[in-house]
């Protein structure tokens, strides 16, 4: 089962829910069915606590949309690929093919993202001026928009990684030292230091009683932790990697089958006797695709005699790099399109193949020999 489903497109990004969205969306519908709506605005029936909550977290989740989509224009805009968007438990995130190449990308990606929410924000806010009370409703609606999107907007400021205010942070100091690894790391201790008020403050909150908002508060913080010190290991890795060409870590051109072979050959000639994971696809002479262990395990067990290597393979195009790219940007690729490998091509030739494991064991090396080049801190 994936854990993220695409349920769209805009300007040809795909738009992906994770399934911990939907813990989101129904939590924060209850809240304000059961709590914001009913302390606010007293007297209602029920079923208008209801409907309205619903499409106010209906309508904040559009918010935080359109916040990732200011993030990938500009990115787009300074060149920068978007691989997708994506909607969890803690909002969104725009999954860049890259870091950005320059701290001035890096400055206008993150910032554009909390000011568009707070414009957000003072446009709702400016309309529940206008709004007369016989739409009481509607003015309840937009004024949990202004409120909303401004705490968005102010909270995604915060200096801290992962937070669009901690990518402003590394911005300012990638520009004023030039050492990008050393902003990182300065950015994600900004933000395992925010993260640990958040859990204090969310301790407090529990010790009061507030259970629900103690326990929520505590969970941001925990989340902000563990992704900071993802994120300072993942630029130790890139730092690693960085200098370093396919080349010098891509195994050579694979086994090739045909298309019309079955999955029960595959699995003898090339798993079982050549040992490969991996078989590069060609029909009537052209590259067609590519075929993995990982495809052949999604073929019904007592079919593979009839399914053939077409019916389960990777179509081209693939995911493919030049032999020059460097180590970090095809590793950023793989990860961002959830794939193991990666095929190495130079001048529309078939060069090599990446892997995953080649990387890992470029990684492993060092320790495995003593050598200094730490990976982990």
């Amino acid at each position: 089962m994936k854990a993220t489903v695409t349920v769209g497109r805009i300007y040809g990004i795909p738009i992906g829910v994770h399934y911990t969205w939907l813990a989101a969306f129904g939590f924060i519908t209850w809240s304000l069915a059961e709590g914001f709506f009913p302390r606010f605005f007293p007297g209602w029936e029920t079923i208008t606590y209801w409907w309205l909550a619903w499409v106010s977290a209906a309508s904040l989740f559009l918010s935080v949309l359109i916040h990732e989509l200011a993030h990938s224009a500009v990115a787009l805009k300074r060149g920068i690929v978007v691989q997708s968007i994506t909607l969890f438990i803690f909002g969104g995130v725009s999954n860049l093919r890259a870091d950005s190449g320059r701290a001035l990308d890096e400055f206008l990606i993150a910032v554009v993202g909390p000011l568009t929410s707070i414009a957000l924000g003072a446009t709702a806010w400016l309309t529940v001026q206008v709004l007369s009370d016989d739409v009481g409703a509607l003015r309840a609606l937009v004024s949990y928009l202004a409120l909303t999107n401004v705490i968005l907007g102010a909270f995604n400021l915060l200096p801290g990684f992962p937070l669009d205010g901690g990518r402003v942070l590394r911005s300012l100091v990638w520009g004023v030292t030039g050492n990008f690894a050393r902003a990182t790391a300065l950015a994600a201790t900004a933000g395992q230091m925010l993260s640990f008020a958040f859990m204090g403050f969310g301790a407090l909150q529990l010790l009061e009683g507030r259970i629900l908002s103690g326990l929520w508060i505590v969970f941001i913080g925990w989340f902000l932790n563990t992704t900071a010190d993802s994120s300072r290991r993942e630029e130790q890795v890139n730092d690693l990697l960085r200098e370093v060409p396919v080349s010098a870590l891509m195994g050579p051109a694979m086994t090739s089958v045909r298309s019309d072979l079955s999955v029960a050959e595959l699995v003898t000639d090339m798993l079982l006797r050549g040992g490969r994971r991996v078989a590069i696809v060609f029909e009537e002479g052209r590259l067609a695709g590519i075929v993995t262990i990982t495809d052949v395990w999604r073929a019904p067990e007592g079919r593979w005699e009839e399914v053939t290597v077409s019916q389960i393979m990777t179509h081209a195009p693939l995911l493919s790099v030049s032999p020059t790219e460097k180590t970090s940007v095809a590793l950023g690729l793989m990860v961002g399109r959830d794939v193991n490998q990666v095929v190495v091509s130079e001048a529309g030739q078939l060069v090599g193949l990446l892997s995953r494991s080649h990387v890992v064991n470029y990684l492993d090396f060092p320790r495995a020999t003593g050598d200094r080049r730490e990976v982990d801190s």
